[in-house]
């Protein structure tokens, strides 16, 4: 099985708002995870938001250290996202494999599952981590936007600052669906666990910087049967690495004896 990108989001933003997604049937009646059955860090805001436990404050710091490393080297390195102009792609410090892969197979997908089981959580096969920057004299906000995923787990790593607090509506389908957004504050160490499609965004930062990691958790078995960014059947090209989560069955490969 090899990874693939849509054609239509290698051409740009997609700007789709029309068709609702669909989703694969689980194997069992969807139901979504009640407060009493969470374990007790997990806690359960209004629009289908949790808050987590996710990393230390130690690890939190020394992240930071080796992210302000790298960011002062001359290795070459790429935009984390089509929005935000200052941050980096945990696969440049190879962190991928070692740290989001585990995290996400080990640690998120058995709630997910529980939690977002109408949104591919029990499927997640593929992410896209990064680290985003915000300080005077670079972005300093971030506007309303939807995420190129099925979920998207949000961890405030620090530093000290004030302001930059993260605002939620409702699915990007839906009519007025910022017409009372939710805000969530950031607390170091902790996640912010949302639906990929839910318009969310970031109040400007007042002083201070601010470093959060994202990690967009995609599941192939849903974004197959739709892009959820230019909401149509996904037309494939490959791509590197996990690419945009997207799968093709490749062909078994046959063993035949040859005369020669």
């Amino acid at each position: 099985m090899s990874k693939r990108t849509c054609k239509v989001l290698r051409a740009g933003p997609g700007a789709g708002m029309l068709s609702y997604r669909t989703y694969p049937k689980h194997p069992a009646q969807p139901r979504v995870c009640q407060p009493q059955g969470l374990p007790a860090a997990v806690r359960r805001g209004a629009k289908r938001i949790y808050r987590l436990p996710v990393l230390t404050a130690p690890f939190c710091q020394a992240l930071l250290q080796e992210l302000e490393h790298f960011e002062q080297s001359d290795m070459p390195k790429g935009r984390p996202n089509t929005m935000n102009n200052y941050g980096v792609l945990l696969h440049e410090l190879g962190l991928d494999e070692q740290l989001v892969t585990p995290l996400r197979e080990r640690f998120l997908q058995p709630l997910t599952a529980l939690l977002y089981p109408d949104c591919g959580g029990g499927w997640l096969d593929s992410h896209r981590a990064f680290v985003v920057k915000y300080a005077p004299g670079q972005d300093r906000e971030l506007g309303c936007h939807y995420d190129n995923a099925e979920l998207t787990l949000n961890v405030a790593l620090g530093k000290a600052f004030t302001g930059g607090a993260l605002y939620f509506g409702g699915l990007f389908q839906a009519p007025s669906a910022l017409a009372r957004p939710l805000e969530v504050e950031h607390v170091v160490g902790q996640g912010i666990l949302h639906r990929g499609g839910q318009l969310h965004g970031a109040r400007p930062l007042g002083t201070g910087e601010r470093w959060n990691l994202v990690i967009w958790l995609r599941a192939s078995a849903v974004r197959n049967r739709l892009c959820p960014m230019c909401c149509r059947k996904p037309d494939l090209v490959d791509d590197e690495g996990f690419g945009d989560g997207f799968t093709r069955e490749e062909p078994p490969v046959v063993d035949v004896c040859a005369l020669t």
